[in-house]
């Protein structure tokens, strides 16, 4: 290609940043090379949809009402990161033949890892001191792959939901984004080499034919892996770079196929109207979207396609209306500190959090935001700018490359040092009662009882004497099940067989179920129970006890009815069926708020004080709703057992020198099994109480 003339005024141009912009009419941070086709300038609109992008992740951690699905927030930046990228290694592609990557990484490293080394050891230093000792081992594991951008390889093959609460209390979950794209800018130069040099003619121009012509098929063929690889495991298919190579390459292929190529400036006027429906579409996924969303899927083409729409839009020379929302004051300086303000607010939230013990308010929460945003401006200032300046820093690359994975390496063994001595603290003999009470679960899941969503057959663990004259079936999720200790106590030594029939996290509610866990919809939970339902029907026990978590997100009709044709399903063949009311949820771990902690948590938090009010609010609403489809049957009633495990409607970590509960939802089973007699004391078969007759035993 001829190259008629070009001009570097800065070669930091991914950075856009109108600070430095401002200090000379001269430096704009910006490449600017005159071609026959190329022309890139900084652009204020891009600033302006970082600031979008990111306000709506932090929405989201911020848990803000309606905005549950700002997470997409992460698509717009894996656009624009490709647009920029590409555009970066096209115009030295085009400018000087070729591509030194050493001085890539080096200006890739010197934007990125300042402020990101600074958040994490920040984290770690406070999470020593904030968090239980149990929770830091697995924090210092992620610390660990996050300074090297691989966190997201460690979130993938741990298993770790992004929507559940395993990652919610994780405070380097964020860093999976960045690890992808680091992976990006690795294989990305390579690509574009390989595309570029083939069939290069003698006088060495670039042809950038079989690059064009490569970035529809990558986005288009990515697309289809990402939708079979969510579908087939969609814990991977959200934290690996492959499954997101698609977005990037939407962003490169608008680059080349509109931005300063003049023959599509036919096209500029039908695509300049496209901005305003570009960030429709992303505040609509962010409106629309939730944990229970299949992600990324096919519904990641929303956001993706907006913010190609709004970078599409800007490429002609004449400012939109779009581009002039995007370029306002409030959009320039937090689009300046976006990538700041994505490193700090997620551990500043859980950090506030563990303070707090329980539940954060909304006004809470926005203050911890915007102390973040804070901190994103002082870091900005003080580390990201000075740092990043090469005039100033004059490092040669390979050294910059040099001394930035050394300092990984330290950072790395640090962190592992951090690991290492947390998990030893973790078993000494004051932290061991409440850590080992994680594990103080009801033995039916060492013995395989419940497959999870592995399986839908049905396996019916037998316990009591086979030739016992009476059965009682113990059936439901793992909040249901948590009761097993108490029903074992009361039942098998009084000469019943019991059946356990359990599958985690399926409701005894006759309705489909999406499972956050697994992306997509919990179709074995629904085989499961339509032939546990048959099983029981056929042994016709005397009774059955069943019971569900009241979190599912079904609505009142779903309740009723559902429940309703569950009950229809056994009425006619048991004798007696109970329904055990969810237990209170805490708003904190159990085991962590009574884990002793470092001396600043000492400053800040009353750890006696892990006790939270019943939550009522939804729990009462399926409570009644419970109530109201057992009334249809004559043989069916609800058991409620909320004023034994929370007296006097407040919920304690422990009672009476028990962990009462293993997590925040599950009872322990020790604390289960001592109250078996007041359950066996309301549990009625024949007109008597299980563990007496009514009247004639103590109750």
């Amino acid at each position: 290609m001829e190259v008629w003339g070009w001009r570097i005024i800065n070669w930091e141009f991914d950075i856009l940043s109108p600070k430095s912009r401002q200090k000379s009419s001269r430096q704009c941070w910006c490449l600017c090379i005159t071609t026959q086709e190329f022309s890139m300038k900084f652009r204020t609109d891009i600033e302006g949809l970082r600031a979008i992008a990111v306000s709506l992740v932090v929405a989201a951690h911020a848990k803000v009402n309606g905005l549950a699905g700002g997470f997409v927030g992460v698509d717009v930046f894996f656009v624009i990161s490709g647009y920029l990228i590409t555009g970066l290694l096209t115009q030295e592609l085009v400018t000087n033949g070729r591509v030194d990557l050493a001085r890539f990484y080096a200006r890739r490293f010197r934007r990125l890892f300042p402020a990101l080394f600074l958040v994490l050891v920040c984290s770690c230093l406070f999470g020593q001191q904030l968090l239980a000792i149990g929770k830091q081992p697995e924090q210092a594991l992620a610390a660990a792959s996050a300074i090297a951008w691989l966190s997201n390889f460690y979130f993938a093959f741990s298993d770790l939901d992004y929507f559940g609460s395993g990652g919610e209390n994780n405070l380097f979950l964020h860093t999976w984004s960045l690890g992808v794209e680091e992976q990006f800018y690795l294989i990305w130069p390579a690509l574009l080499l390989l595309l570029t040099t083939k069939n290069r003619p003698a006088n060495g121009a670039v042809n950038l034919k079989w690059l064009r012509l490569a970035m529809p098929i990558i986005s288009v063929l990515g697309f289809i892996a990402c939708l079979v690889w969510t579908k087939a495991n969609p814990i991977q298919a959200f934290y690996l770079m492959p499954a997101r190579a698609w977005q990037f390459a939407l962003g490169g292929a608008v680059f080349l196929y509109l931005d300063g190529n003049e023959t599509q400036q036919g096209r500029v006027g039908l695509i300049r109207w496209t901005g305003w429906l570009g960030l429709a579409a992303i505040l609509a996924a962010a409106l629309l979207f939730d944990g229970n969303t299949s992600y990324p899927g096919a519904l990641a083409a929303l956001p993706t396609l907006g913010a190609a729409a709004i970078l599409a839009s800007g490429v002609s020379q004449q400012q939109t209306c779009i581009g002039r929302f995007l370029s306002l004051a409030p959009m320039q300086a937090i689009g300046r500190v976006s990538y700041a303000w994505y490193l700090w607010h997620w551990p500043v939230l859980l950090l506030g959090a563990a303070v707090s013990i329980g539940p954060m308010g909304p006004v809470v929460r926005a203050g911890l935001a915007l102390l973040a945003l804070g901190l994103a401006f002082a870091s900005h200032a003080l580390i990201e700018s000075p740092l990043r300046d090469a005039v100033r820093f004059p490092i040669p690359s390979r050294r910059v490359l040099l001394i930035t994975i050394l300092i990984m390496f330290a950072g790395n063994g640090l962190a592992m040092h951090w690991h290492n001595r947390a998990r030893q603290e973790a078993y000494n003999a004051k932290q061991q009662p409440y850590e080992q009470v994680r594990f103080d679960a009801p033995l039916i899941y060492t013995m395989g009882c419940d497959q999870w969503y592995h399986s839908d057959n049905v396996r019916a663990c037998e316990f009591g004497s086979g030739r016992a004259g009476k059965t009682v079936v113990a059936i439901g999720d793992s909040v249901g099940l948590q009761w097993f200790p108490a029903i074992e106590a009361e039942f098998v030594p009084r000469d019943w067989r019991l059946l356990v029939i359990t599958k985690s996290s399926c409701p005894m509610v006759d309705e489909p179920i999406f499972y956050s866990r697994i992306g997509r919809r919990y179709e074995e939970c629904e085989r499961w129970r339509t032939a546990a339902l048959q099983m029981i029907s056929q042994i016709r026990p005397e009774l059955v006890i069943m019971g569900s978590t009241y979190t599912y997100d079904f609505n009142e009709t779903q309740w009723r009815e559902g429940t309703k044709r569950v009950l229809e399903a056994m009425a006619g063949s048991v004798g007696r069926i109970y329904i055990l009311r969810s237990t209170p949820t805490l708003p904190f771990d159990a085991p962590s708020c009574l884990a002793p902690r470092g001396w600043l948590y000492q400053k800040f938090v009353n750890p006696n004080h892990c006790s939270a009010p019943v939550n009522h609010g939804k729990s009462d609403d399926v409570h009644r709703w419970l109530q109201s489809a057992a009334s249809a049957f004559t043989n069916a009633s609800v058991i409620d057992m909320t004023d034994v495990v929370c007296p006097e409607g407040l919920c304690r970590a422990q009672q009476q020198g028990l962990v009462v509960f293993r997590d925040s939802q599950h009872l322990s089973a020790s604390f289960a099994r001592s109250l078996g007699n007041k359950l066996g004391s309301r549990l009625e078969f024949d007109g008597n109480s299980i563990n007496g007759t009514i009247g004639d035993v103590p109750q």
